[in-house]
């Protein structure tokens, strides 16, 4: 007579629930432990995530991208010399090097309505592969806006986008850069708005759009958002924590009238 064995790894109940989620759960478990399948992945993804931080800018590749786009490309480099002193230094990040702050200067910039910036920040990678497809979606979308020259810049933290605004004489300037990786989003990259950039602007004057890739929020969702935010921050005359990102609820009203959820009433309100 066979005796049953217990299976090696015991299944998580909520197992079919992964299917919606790159997030780690219902992982079962071997004994008191991860499986080891599940154990090797967290290890590749941190590894992944590691190597999003130290990768360089791949400027071979994105510059004729960028140079597709209709817009004046400036090159820039903030005040950290290279990866090292980024990552011991945020602060030096936050702002441009001698060199790029002279030729911001020497462009006497008669000013515009919106500039971007596009920052490697902490993963080049967001950046080398979404940069320019998030440009894409957005810019058919700003018919009648005056745009500033596009700046890319190495080594460059969110903060930096407030000199390079300011230079530029932009009313308002968004900022495009690798956000720091997740062990599930090595390539995630976020949109910074800030109204009248200059030096000192704080967390809270920016509005921001995260987790924009192909995993994660799409181009067309990304560029719908910041769209709407752009237009509120250019009429208002404001960004960050006074200007709220309302487009789900719109979108979700317009789509759902008469819904008793969304407190929408219909032609028979009394």
């Amino acid at each position: 007579m066979s005796e049953h064995k217990a299976p090696l790894v015991v299944d998580n109940p909520w197992t079919a629930l992964r299917r919606y989620t790159d997030a780690r759960i219902a992982l079962g478990r071997a004994g008191v432990s991860l499986p080891t399948a599940a154990q090797l992945a967290f290890q590749l993804d941190h590894a992944r995530a590691r190597d999003a931080v130290h990768l360089p800018l791949d400027r071979a590749a994105l510059l004729p991208r960028l140079q597709g786009c209709g817009l004046d490309l400036i090159e820039l480099h903030s005040a950290a010399a290279d990866r090292h002193v980024y990552l011991q230094r945020p602060d030096l990040g936050r702002r441009l090097d001698a060199a790029s702050r002279a030729r911001l200067d020497a462009l006497a910039a008669p000013g515009c309505e919106l500039a971007f910036v596009i920052a490697d920040g902490l993963s080049a990678r967001a950046v080398n592969e979404h940069a320019a497809a998030m440009l894409a979606a957005i810019l058919p979308r700003l018919d009648g806006w005056r745009l500033g020259p596009l700046t890319l810049v190495e080594q460059g933290r969110v903060a930096i986008g407030d000199e390079i605004g300011a230079g530029l004489r932009a009313d308002i300037v968004v900022v495009l850069i690798g956000e720091r990786p997740g062990l599930s989003s090595p390539d995630s990259l976020g949109l910074y708005l800030t109204h009248a950039p200059r030096p000192g602007r704080s967390d809270a004057e920016r509005n921001c759009i995260s987790n924009v890739r192909p995993a994660g929020q799409s181009f067309a969702a990304a560029a719908h958002r910041l769209h709407h935010l752009l237009a509120e921050s250019r009429r208002r005359g404001l960004s960050g924590v006074a200007l709220k990102d309302d487009t789900e609820l719109t979108t979700l009203a317009s789509d759902c009238q008469g819904s008793f959820l969304l407190g929408v009433q219909g032609s028979d309100a009394g």
